[in-house]
Parts: C-alpha cells; sequence; structure tokens
C-alpha cells in the first residue's frame, strides 16, 4: 500500500496506477466475531469501542466483476460504527452470515472479523470487468447503500430493496481501512476543492439529509417552511440547517450547550433552543412523559418564530419522539431516521390522528439522491461538518468520543493519507467558496 500511496501522491495516470500490484492483504480497522459477548452484563454507555476495535491486517477479498478496489484516503465515524463496536442492538456478524448465503460473491463477506466503516474518499486502483462509469485513478467519494440491481425490487427506489444493505455496517470491507471494495454503484465524484478528511465525512450524513427534507421520498421541504432540527450540530443535523437555510426555510435548532449554539450562529441559524439551559424533560421517569413539557417546548418555538413546526427533523428516537409529534404543526410532518436516544419510541396519538400528522420514515438515501447530495457538495452549496481527525490506529477512540456525545458535525479519520490538507484539487474554487465556510466545524467545533 505504500506504493501505492506514493504514486497517487505523486500524480501517477491512471494506467500507472492499474499497473501495480493490489497487496494480497491491507491495514483495517475491525471488530472479531470472538469478542461479540466481551460487554455482557456492561450498560451501553459504560461499553468502550476502544476496547472492540482492533487495527491490523486483513486479506485483500477477491474483486466481482460489478466492484471496484479503492484505496481509501480518509474515511470517518458514524454512529453505526459505534453500533458495531459495542456490538448493539445486537452483532453485525449475523448481517454478514446472513448475506454470505445469497451468492458466491456475497459468502466472501462471513468471516471472523468485520472491517467496519460507512463513508470514503480515496481513488479506484482496478474496476471488475462489468464496470462501465469509473476507471482506475478516479478521485472519489463512497456513499453506503450497497444493493444488488438484479433483483426488481431495487428498481424503484432501492432503499426498498429487498437485499438493501449498508456497507460497512451490513457488509463487511468497510472504509476505516487503507482498502476496500465496493459496489460500482457506490463511487461518485471526489469534491474537487476538498481534501481527503473533507471529502470522507459527507456521505452518509449528507445523504441521509438530503433525502429527508429535500427527496420525494422524505418531507419535501419548499420555502417558507419551518423545520425543527434535533442535535442541530451533530452529524446530521448540521447538514440539515444547511438544506432548510438553502430552501428559503427557517431553521429552529435544538443542542444542548451554549458552545452548540454559538456554532449554529455562526452557520447563519437564528432560532437556537438550548434544551440543557432551558431544563426540559420530557420523561419525568423512565416510563412517564411529562406532557406539560411538551406544551412549555412548544411554546418555545412559538415564541422564536411565530409558528409550529410544518417538518420536525427527528432523529433520537425515544428521548424526544413524544415532543416531536406534539410539537408538529396540525398535518405537518415528522421524518425520522434513527434512535440515537433508543428506538423503543411512544407518543400521544391522539395529537397525531386528530390532527392529520404525518410520520415518514427515512433510511440513508438511493444512489440518485447520495449523487445529487454529493453534487451539491462540490458546488459549495453544503460545507463539510469536519470538526475532528484521527488516525487509523485511532479509530476505536475517535467511535468513543461519538459515543460519548462529545464530538460536534463529523468525525474524519485518515487511513492511507499520512497527514491532513492533502488531496485538494482545485484551491481556486477553494478560494472562491471560502476556506472559513468549509472549515467553520473545524474552527468553532473541534
Amino acid at each position: 500500500m505504500q506504493e501505492i500511496l506514493a504514486a497517487i501522491q505523486g500524480g501517477a495516470r491512471g494506467d500507472e496506477l492499474a499497473a501495480l500490484t493490489i497487496p494480497d492483504h491491507f491495514r483495517a480497522a475491525f471488530v472479531r466475531r470472538e469478542d461479540a459477548g466481551m460487554f455482557a452484563g456492561v450498560t451501553s454507555a459504560e461499553k468502550d469501542p476502544a476496547a472492540s476495535v482492533h487495527i491490523g491486517d486483513v486479506a485483500t477479498p477477491e474483486l466481482a466483476p460489478d466492484e471496484a478496489y479503492v484505496a481509501v484516503m480518509a474515511s470517518s465515524i458514524n454512529f453505526n460504527t459505534v453500533w458495531t463496536s459495542i456490538f448493539e442492538p445486537l452483532p453485525t456478524f449475523g448481517f454478514l452470515d446472513r448475506y454470505a448465503r445469497e451468492s458466491t460473491w456475497a459468502a466472501r463477506h462471513a468471516l471472523p472479523y468485520h472491517v467496519i466503516g460507512s463513508d470514503g474518499a480515496g481513488v479506484v486502483l482496478r474496476v471488475g470487468s462489468a464496470v462501465r462509469n469509473w476507471r482506475p485513478g478516479d478521485r472519489v467519494t463512497i456513499h453506503c447503500n450497497s444493493v444488488d440491481d438484479q433483483d426488481p425490487t431495487a428498481h424503484d427506489d432501492s432503499m426498498l430493496a429487498a437485499n438493501q444493505r449498508i456497507w460497512g455496517f451490513e457488509t463487511n470491507f468497510g472504509g476505516l481501512a487503507d482498502l476496500t471494495v465496493v459496489k460500482a454503484n457506490q463511487l461518485m465524484p471526489k469534491p474537487a476543492h476538498l481534501s481527503w478528511e473533507e471529502a470522507a465525512v459527507n456521505a452518509l450524513c449528507n445523504s441521509t439529509s438530503y433525502r429527508m427534507l429535500v427527496g420525494r421520498h422524505g418531507a419535501r421541504m419548499k420555502q417558507g417552511d419551518v423545520v425543527l432540527v434535533w442535535g442541530a450540530t451533530g452529524g446530521i443535523g448540521g447538514y440539515a440547517v444547511q438544506y432548510v437555510l438553502n430552501g428559503g426555510g427557517t431553521p429552529v435548532a435544538v443542542v444542548s450547550s451554549p458552545e452548540r449554539a454559538a456554532l449554529l450562529d455562526a452557520l447563519g441559524v437564528e432560532a437556537v433552543i438550548d434544551r440543557a439551559a432551558e431544563g426540559y424533560r420530557f420523561w419525568s421517569d423512565a416510563t412517564t412523559q411529562d406532557e406539560s413539557e411538551w406544551r412549555r417546548f412548544g411554546k418555545r418555538v412559538r415564541e422564536l418564530v411565530g409558528d409550529d413546526p410544518d417538518i420536525v427533523f427527528e432523529h433520537p428516537g425515544r428521548q424526544t419522539m413524544g415532543a416531536s409529534i406534539f410539537a408538529c404543526k396540525r398535518g405537518g410532518t415528522v421524518v425520522t431516521c434513527a434512535a440515537t436516544s433508543g428506538y423503543m419510541v411512544e407518543f400521544d396519538n391522539r395529537h397525531f390522528w386528530m390532527k392529520l400528522k404525518r410520520l415518514i420514515a427515512s433510511h440513508f438515501a438511493n444512489y440518485a439522491e447520495a449523487y445529487a447530495a454529493n453534487r451539491l457538495v462540490a458546488q459549495g452549496r453544503i460545507q463539510p461538518l469536519l470538526s475532528a481527525v484521527y488516525p487509523l490506529t485511532e479509530v476505536g477512540v475517535a467511535a468513543r468520543s461519538v459515543h460519548r456525545n462529545e464530538h460536534e458535525g463529523k468525525i474524519g479519520v485518515l487511513c492511507l493519507a499520512p497527514e491532513e490538507g492533502l488531496g485538494i484539487d482545485d484551491p481556486e474554487r477553494r478560494a472562491e467558496i471560502g476556506e472559513e465556510r468549509i472549515t467553520l466545524f473545524r474552527r468553532h467545533g473541534g
């Protein structure tokens, strides 16, 4: 891999990269099947990804006809990396074993280890015989929707495909490694004005936010909409507020500290609720929600923007869903994609059905949506949320930071790239967009 890195840094042509030998092993971050029970009896909050994530050499899988080898220059940490590393809500090896039963190629994924990571930016090294649109030397970002296009269920919205999976979470050979193998329909052009680590943090969270708010499968936000965004400086919330601002909406951003409120102010968000400072307790105990707190919260939103939210961008799950359903405007939409505070949600159905509200489930994005979201990054309309960068050797520590909610935005990981700031191919475009905009989260949120 060091020979490959030297060639990339030396500006090797695509044919020169294609002539290099693909090594039979590469460095990766992975969890082990034998460790799946290591946290038995330990509370979720006390589980430490740094104890379960290993860094070492793994065998290079054979390349399928519809796949590409990519030298991963940088990747990032997502919540699914945390879930895999603490084996919650269940060990991911079950996903790999089920996948392995589908085909000979799929059988490669059932291994004693699981290479993790669902983001990546890098350089194509080799493509399979069926790949048409990509070639060695292409600089790419990778989205995480892994789908078999031979299945008819994949051809309306591939996120509804019967065999849709998230790369690096429900498949093996993820992006937290020096090399990865991905389906060609996961590749997108790398934004030329961004560094490797800036380009690597966007695909999963940015695409998720795009589908939830902009795409026809989500809330379909329009100009003038009031959009309540929980966790507005987090991985998906930070992209969500950008889409609301860009689309002529009014974001109402919820955070949990004055530092996070200040970051949103720098981003241009005027209506911010510091839920910790205002002391909201939506659950009075482990089994009972407090409707008076819902009402106090809804009143605060109206004080800030003069109306109830047309859309609620919901992802914490159990902790906030009751308040989200209540606060949403009559006839409005709650769109949800995750449950980082717990997936067994509760809400008062009277406030839902009698006021004709909608609840939309959303999960990542299809290729068209991911490609459109990536294009907006390339145009400088959406900025990366990079707030910190770790080396590949410290993936476990980085995942622990995400698990404990100690970070803002996205944490990048240097894989094959030896240092930060490499990979910027269009410095003129970067200057036009503005260094202060591109690095906002790094300067204020790190």
